[in-house]
């Protein structure tokens, strides 16, 4: 069991991450270009994990994409605008999201804070809390801390689901050569109604 600290961000500092990310995928999208960072925050500067989702608001919705990692030697900043458009190309969810979705996208930020390397996840997962990483035969996923929460699952299924994302079989989780790794994350998202930025 090993684990490392993070970064503690503010609300100011949050709602700049999204605010970033937002930038990061519209001048991609729009123009095939990667956003520069600018005159950073402080917390912008420390050297951690993020990673960023972007949600369809039209019918019923749907994940559009998501990229990250919850390790990190680069600048918060930087890291934040390369999974935003990441998570807006086509590698995230099969297709690159198009200028016209940009009006009914949600964009969240999820930045890493006290990464930890467990041989008992479901002991050390706390629902809730924990985001969950899934590494196996080359494969890998993970899923924000708020997701089973959201969607009211067990420590189990939200484990066994993010070995699904992983492209590995539900329980693999339990496998001695699968590495499983959980990770406290701060999540900052705009609201759907008024694009205002809210914490989860």
């Amino acid at each position: 069991m090993s684990q490392g600290q993070g970064v503690d961000l503010s609300y100011e500092d949050g709602a700049r991450a999204v605010e970033l990310a937002r930038e990061s995928v519209d001048s991609y999208v729009r123009h095939g270009q990667r956003e520069q960072p600018g005159s950073m925050r402080e917390a912008f500067y420390e050297r951690t994990g993020a990673f960023v989702r972007l949600e369809s608001t039209r019918g019923r919705g749907s994940l559009r994409g998501c990229a990250g990692g919850y390790h990190s030697d680069d600048q918060l900043g930087h890291v934040i605008v390369d999974a935003a458009i990441e998570a807006a190309s086509e590698d995230s969810c099969g297709s690159e999201v198009s200028p016209s979705e940009l009006p009914n996208l949600t964009v969240s930020v999820c930045t890493v804070r006290n990464v930890l390397l467990t041989d008992d996840p479901l002991a050390d997962l706390e629902l809730g809390t924990h985001g969950v990483a899934i590494d196996g035969g080359g494969e890998g996923g993970w899923m924000y801390p708020t997701v089973p929460v959201e969607n009211g699952w067990s420590a189990r299924e939200y484990l066994d689901r993010t070995c699904r994302k992983a492209k590995l079989a539900p329980g693999a989780w339990q496998n001695d050569d699968v590495i499983v790794t959980l990770f406290e994350g701060q999540v900052f998202r705009e609201r759907k109604a008024d694009g205002s930025i809210e914490e989860l």
